[in-house]
């Protein structure tokens, strides 16, 4: 990390030219401009602008209707981005680059209620007038790819093959004939202030993870969000694609994002009791509760598309019941740690394509809900999760999240009426594109037949 003074000698010196000043969109992604250093140092640390659609758009840069917070008839006006000075940091896989990223505010300079950094912001606020502070920490699955981005989409996305030609899950052989581009996203990660722990190969041909340690929950979120966004820059740099998709491939695994989650007071885990069987406190209890009984308001947030929910499929080790287990990995949720002073639970219902600032803030604002009502912590489930008749399920369809998500209370009470309308019309938006157009399946499937 540097501060402001580090920034300003780095541009004297000339070892500094460009300063990447970044939001974070609904999608999760990196936007923003290229400041000349200088430029960024003499003036524009202290605000830049941007067009508020980039908080009203979607992964094609759309505009959609339908949103209160901005249009065409209203003339598609700027935000302000007030860069976070105390977020500087090198980007060393970019020659001559820092970062710096930026809260988006009106014009009054109020934040945006609907920007993915004020609304995780605003349930770290309610935690901590509670006494807590959230540690959190994600993983991060991808699939890369022998070709580049360009190469296959000049194919019509059919020409995908994986880097390895079979499952590498902890495979050392196989992911050492990735550590070309492996290694240098570790180290360059690491070098931009990254806490990193360690890569490793996943549970299908060519797919990776890349474990991060834990962190307070705002910083967690920005951990993935340019983690995620150095992977592809860092694979395309050698050539490769990087895809965060979760379902690229109907016959192969999908990718997810797990979230791993605590409370802390004081510098201690308040998650833990020693005098618990399974090291479990009662704000725990009330809090994974609380995750429990709100997992299908917040599904959305966890799978934010249509391919999503493709992953939800038994015997893939991706979850479709809301109940949670011991160590035991087809349930939505798992507690980890047990009976030590690391005892955490972990959400295992997110795919690789959430928007960290999103899923970590419902995460939160379902767990405090938890805390609120002073839920009880059901028993354990055992066994085969997917074989469970009597365990609730999450939504299965996006077409179902947003309806859940529309019409929470929970969340409305949390995150505000304007916000869940606003991302319950992105959800809507992506089924409307989604329902008019026609698929190679069903060509394939009714040309002939039909």
């Amino acid at each position: 990390m540097l501060s402001f003074d580090d920034l300003k000698n780095a541009v004297a010196d000339g070892s500094v030219d460009t300063v990447l000043a970044c939001l974070v969109d609904m999608q999760g992604r990196l936007m923003g401009k290229r400041f000349l250093a200088q430029h960024f140092v003499q003036s524009a640390f202290e605000e830049t602008h941007c067009c508020n659609y980039l908080l009203a758009t979607d992964l094609e840069m759309a505009t959609p209707d339908g949103y209160a917070a901005t249009s065409w008839q209203s003339g598609y006006g700027d935000y302000m981005m007030k860069p976070d000075l105390s977020t500087i940091r090198p980007m060393p896989w970019l020659e001559g680059t820092v970062m710096v990223m930026c809260d988006v505010l009106d014009h009054h300079e109020h934040p945006i209620a609907h920007s993915p950094r004020a609304i995780l912001k605003k349930q770290v606020a309610r935690l901590e007038e509670m006494g807590y502070s959230a540690m959190m920490a994600t993983e991060l699955e991808f699939f890369l790819f022998e070709k580049s981005f360009e190469e296959i989409a000049k194919s019509g996305f059919r020409d995908l093959t994986p880097i390895s030609g079979y499952n590498e899950d902890y495979h050392i052989l196989q992911t050492t004939k990735e550590e070309h581009v492996m290694r240098p996203i570790r180290n360059h990660l690491y070098a931009a202030g990254l806490p990193i722990e360690n890569t490793k190969g996943e549970a299908e041909a060519g797919q990776e993870e890349l474990n991060i340690k834990y962190s307070a929950a705002l910083d967690c979120a920005e951990y993935h969000t340019i983690a995620k966004h150095a992977v592809k820059e860092i694979a395309w740099q050698q050539g490769h694609a990087a895809s965060f998709l979760p379902k690229w491939s109907a016959d192969r695994v999908g990718s997810s994002s797990h979230v791993h989650q605590s409370l802390w007071k004081d510098g201690s885990n308040v998650f833990f009791d020693p005098s618990d069987e399974l090291g479990m406190s009662d704000v725990m209890k009330s809090y994974m509760a609380g995750l429990i009984k709100y997992a299908p308001d917040v599904t959305y947030f966890l799978a934010p598309y249509i391919n999503s929910y493709k992953r939800f499929q038994k015997g893939t080790f991706a979850p479709t019941k809301s109940v949670w287990s011991i160590d035991n990995r087809t349930a939505g949720f798992r507690l980890c740690g047990a009976g030590t002073k690391g005892v955490r639970v972990e959400c295992r219902i997110g795919g690789s394509d959430l928007n960290p600032y999103l899923a970590l803030a419902t995460q939160l604002a379902a767990g405090i809900k938890g805390i609120e009502e002073g839920l009880s912590l059901a028993p354990a489930t055992q066994g085969d999760v997917y074989d469970d008749q009597g365990a609730a399920e999450i939504p299965q369809t996006l077409r179902d999240a947003a309806k859940t998500l529309s019409g929470s209370e929970m969340l409305r009470e949390a995150l505000g009426d304007d916000v869940i309308d606003h991302y319950t019309r992105a959800a809507t938006w992506e089924i409307e594109e989604f329902d008019r157009i026609v698929t190679d399946y069903e060509i394939a499937r009714g040309f002939e037949k039909a």
